[in-house]
């Protein structure tokens, strides 16, 4: 797909965002470079910014980092689908999701190792939500549920452009119902008892999980 090009947006990339998009050719590109973006600790406030404003602040939380890929990777060929992931204590995760060869994989960006993203080898969505339950949990995060969002439903809204905040983005991810995701009381109380004892010993955060060998690339001062 030609930059550019996509009938649901004019032409509108600058230069500069031009010659990114070109070399961010693939979700391992996209997901190598947010992992080099200082993680938006919004020092200033809430911010939920579009994709132009995070190339001009050089910054990006989860939901930032999301829609970056999704911008990025749309002008690739990509859908610019988000999936939610709700947790027990509404501190919520979204990541970019895509299909490839038929398996699904995830480009993301957080303050914790386990939730970045994962390499497209789930055989549905729902595989690879469940991949992120471990590593979710901590002091009060549990994984709930689900939901798979394409941010062309926004129609003519301007997400990828727009100097302002976009909250209309985080509203509608707040108004898709989810799918439940169980598990049981025990595997959670051993899990969240594991993660307390590692931190308190270790003073970081674990990355002794099943299945990270389908994780992506995680930023390297988790290493």
């Amino acid at each position: 797909m030609d930059i550019g090009k996509s009938q649901q947006q004019p032409v509108r990339f600058n230069a500069a965002e031009r010659r990114l998009i070109r070399r961010l050719r693939s979700p391992k590109d996209v997901q190598l470079f947010i992992n080099r973006l200082p993680y938006n600790t919004e020092p200033k406030g809430d911010t939920l910014r579009s994709f132009r404003e995070v190339v001009k602040k050089g910054t990006a939380h989860c939901l930032e980092a999301a829609m970056f890929a999704a911008c990025v990777l749309e002008q690739h060929g990509y859908p610019p689908l988000l999936l939610g992931l709700e947790s027990i204590d509404g501190l919520d995760h979204v990541i970019f999701v895509y299909r490839q060869r038929g398996k699904w994989g995830a480009v993301a960006r957080s303050r914790d190792p386990g939730l970045h993203g994962r390499k497209p080898v789930f055989r549905s969505p729902r595989a690879l939500a469940e991949s992120y339950f471990d590593p979710y949990i901590d002091y009060t995060g549990r994984v709930t549920g689900y939901a798979v969002t394409h941010l062309r439903a926004m129609g003519s809204y301007d997400w990828r452009f727009s100097r302002r905040n976009v909250w209309a983005v985080e509203n509608m991810l707040l108004e898709v119902a989810s799918r439940k995701i169980r598990r049981s009381r025990q595997r959670v109380k051993r899990e969240r008892q594991k993660y307390r004892d590692y931190l308190a010993k270790h003073k970081k955060k674990p990355l002794y999980y099943r299945g990270r060998d389908k994780w992506s690339e995680i930023p390297k001062h988790f290493l």
